[in-house]
């Protein structure tokens, strides 16, 4: 692949205007705020304060700010007012590229990696990208027809990426709402089912062990250590691991299995107790310290627990039995925990949630994989052109 750099395709040639001097005049402004709504604002000259950089359709611009967050935008001009842009603004226009091949590659790994290597300032939230730099960072030069294609299909798949991810989210919307339907609050027990201590749901709870690991995943089926994050967002994610150094070490009671129900004794206040339920594991994988394994009895089905203890309006109660002066970390011991009171619906009832559970998992299954396919392929994309 043959490189230019931003300097040599940039025609932008610099244009100031102070707004305050047109203070009944509407400008389309695009700052550095304004960046998340994705839309700019419309102000008035005199709510303006400072001077600002004239802006067109077409023009990208890169945002100088903190370069790690990977700001980048395409002015729209759908208005009949002046478009201008803050000066924490690289602007770029070129009639070589599109607009939205420039965009993309702007947004790649390579890219990202350039913009952060020469900033300016000290910490993370200081930093600036210097312009001078910015101008000499290179840039694929590809035919501007394959330029529109290559873009066509990066919008395309990265709405199905997109698509995708809502799908997943409305399912898990959709468990917990069915929960409700069921259940009612489980906060204030609203259909008076019966109240229990977590003990009496109880036949057990096993602790996890630590070892010294390295700090990189396991390869293949190499013993390996559940790492906090395997659990943390109430599902399991069994590549969130630290391989063993002494495989000889590995402790076969503390391996993950399927149908555990896994528990973070430890974690900040915001997301301590949070549950996952584990439908499928690769073999070799142990918990840690950090985690419990509850074994249910016969009174409790271990995936509605799992969706109780993880449910929004229940978590109050699961942070109300944690303890902990640090801010940042929070651990709810197993005597604690065995006096959490529960709500406890008839069995048949807890089964029949379980089932839909089980449903909706296996069509989350089937959106991930498609998920996993188009992710697969916008990289591949990514990298044969900005690689």
């Amino acid at each position: 692949m043959e490189y230019t750099t931003i300097g040599k395709i940039n025609e932008y040639v610099s244009k100031s205007v102070n707004p305050s001097n047109s203070p009944g005049s509407k400008f389309e402004v695009y700052s550095v705020p304004s960046f998340d709504t994705g839309y700019p604002e419309y102000l008035l000259g005199s709510e303006i304060a400072s001077n600002k950089q004239v802006v067109q359709k077409g023009d990208v611009l890169l945002c100088k700010i903190n370069p790690r967050i990977n700001r980048v935008w395409i002015v729209a001009d759908e208005t009949e007012y002046q478009s201008i842009a803050s000066s924490e603004w690289i602007v770029i226009r070129s009639r070589e590229y599109t607009p939205e091949f420039l965009a993309w590659y702007f947004r790649s790994p390579l890219f990202k990696k350039l913009m952060v290597s020469e900033v300016t300032g000290i910490g993370g939230s200081l930093t600036r990208a210097q312009p001078k730099c910015v101008a000499g960072y290179p840039v694929p030069k590809v035919d501007k027809d394959v330029q529109k294609q290559l873009v066509a299909t990066l919008n395309y798949v990265d709405k199905v990426i997109s698509t995708n991810k809502q799908r997943l989210v409305k399912l898990d919307e959709l468990v917990k709402a069915r929960f409700i339907e069921m259940f009612g609050d489980p906060a204030i027990n609203e259909m008076n089912w019966e109240l229990a201590p977590l003990s009496t749901c109880l036949q057990s709870i096993d602790t996890g062990t630590s070892f010294v690991c390295d700090a990189k995943p396991r390869s293949g089926t190499w013993p390996a250590v559940l790492k906090l994050s395997a659990v943390t967002y109430g599902f399991y994610h069994p590549e969130e691991n630290k391989a063993m150094i002494d495989e000889r070490q590995f402790v076969k009671d503390s391996a993950v299995k399927i149908g555990d129900l896994l528990f973070t004794r430890k974690n900040t206040p915001e997301l301590v107790g949070m549950c996952a339920y584990v439908y499928d594991t690769p073999a070799n994988l142990m918990m840690p310290d950090l985690i419990f394994r509850l074994n249910t009895s016969d009174r409790c089905n271990k995936v509605f627990l799992w969706q109780l203890i993880n449910h929004d309006l229940f978590r109050g109660h699961i942070r109300s039995i944690a303890t902990g002066t640090a801010k940042s970390m929070s651990n709810i011991s197993k005597e604690r925990l065995l006096s959490l009171i529960i709500i406890l619906p008839p069995l048949n009832l807890q089964n029949q949630f379980a089932d839909f559970v089980t449903q909706v998992e296996k069509s989350k299954v089937v959106v991930q994989s498609a998920l996993d396919k188009a992710q697969l392929l916008f990289d591949s994309l990514m990298q044969k052109y900005f690689g």
